[in-house]
């Protein structure tokens, strides 16, 4: 499963994982998302399962940062919104959601890229259903 399928399955799907006492890394709720948000990083906009509701992705982040037992700006920093959902945030794994995304820029400069990262990110769960303020997609 993708970086960016990760992403969205631990956001689009929280409140189902969280109802159902599914572990965070349970290979369940990941499998239903793959193929739905498979062809999301190409910039399409694929169906989240999610149905018609939108999902409200700042406030089940905030929610998920609540619980979190630690200070993360997850609004700012894509490093700080991977480790609030769990997910492998080395450069490794950014330098693949880089790629995922088709990143142009020098992955080196992982400073830059962080930036690109967080504000496409936020776009592309946008682009997925999710609702995201203007604030967090610029």
């Amino acid at each position: 499963m993708s970086i960016f399928s990760s992403i969205m399955n631990k956001i689009f799907h929280h409140d189902a994982a969280a109802s159902s006492g599914a572990s965070p890394g349970g290979s369940a709720p990941n499998q239903r998302v793959a193929s739905a948000s498979t062809s999301s990083a190409s910039g399409s906009t694929a169906s989240t399962g999610a149905g018609s509701q939108s999902v409200d992705v700042e406030a089940i982040l905030s929610g998920m940062e609540s619980k979190a037992g630690q200070q993360l700006d997850w609004r700012k920093s894509i490093v700080d919104l991977m480790k609030l959902l769990n997910l492998d945030s080395s450069l490794t794994a950014r330098k693949e959601l880089a790629q995922e995304l088709h990143y142009t820029g020098d992955m080196n400069d992982s400073a830059s890229m962080n930036i690109w990262l967080h504000k496409q990110v936020m776009k592309k769960l946008a682009e997925n259903g999710g609702k995201v303020p203007d604030s967090l997609k610029s």
